[in-house]
């Protein structure tokens, strides 16, 4: 029996692309580099902030920079330069994705405990999470922090379901990447592949979805299926 929901967040619950290009073309402004298309972030993203700006200084070319991008012994300065400008520009133009805010409530009306694992740095997606579902709705939210392995590892999701009291069978995990499915797979939940997010319905299969939607009402009826089904 489903008892729980996991969420990713970026491109699962809230629509945060553009933030994320909007603060990366931020920075490589800043640092006299090209900047990149937005689109290309749905790609970069997904994998923390820190590989996030390793494959975008692949892609980034120098127009006045006196530092080589591509040069490894300048990755902290360039990191800490995104950084700066994703502490700005977090929320912007940020917003959830149609359907969501009415799917964890009705989770919630249906007496699933609710969680938020993400590779969002913890402070920033603590912040969206608040600021998008207020401080009531979630009864647990979870970004990136030094020393805690980030996902595809399934420790934090494993964490979660201990701290809710449950088995990982007991819990549904949803995500729009191949982190996030190899995550619930791992973590040995069942899993959930969106499509209105960043990546594509092939990614999702191919890294281990047990099943992949197209409307967040989907979930609610996939978690009340399971729930039922159980009880038979």
């Amino acid at each position: 029996m489903l008892k729980a929901a996991i969420f990713d967040l970026d491109g699962t619950i809230s629509d945060t692309l553009t933030s994320i290009a909007y603060s990366a073309n931020a920075s490589l402004r800043k640092e006299g580099l090209s900047e990149l298309p937005r689109d290309n972030f749905r790609y970069y993203a997904g994998d923390g902030a820190g590989e996030l700006v390793r494959r975008y200084l692949k892609d980034t070319t120098v127009i006045s920079s006196k530092l080589d991008p591509k040069d490894e012994a300048n990755y902290e300065h360039f990191f800490k330069s995104y950084m700066e400008e994703f502490s700005k520009y977090c929320m912007y133009e940020v917003k959830p994705f149609s359907g969501i805010p009415e799917l964890l409530h009705s989770l919630k009306g249906a007496g699933a405990k609710l969680a938020v694992l993400s590779n969002k740095p913890d402070a920033q997606a603590r912040e969206v999470v608040e600021q998008l579902f207020g401080s009531e709705l979630f009864d647990h939210v979870e970004g990136q922090r030094e020393g805690v392995p980030r996902k595809p590892a399934p420790d934090g999701a494993l964490r979660i379901a201990g701290d809710f009291g449950l088995e990982p069978s007991e819990c549904m995990y949803l995500g729009d990447s191949n982190t996030d499915m190899k995550t619930g797979r791992a973590a040995g939940m069942y899993t959930v592949g969106v499509l209105w997010g960043f990546r594509d319905k092939e990614e999702l299969l191919s890294s281990g979805a047990e099943a992949v939607i197209e409307r967040p009402e989907e979930a609610f009826e996939l978690f009340r299926h399971h729930k039922e089904e159980d009880v038979q």
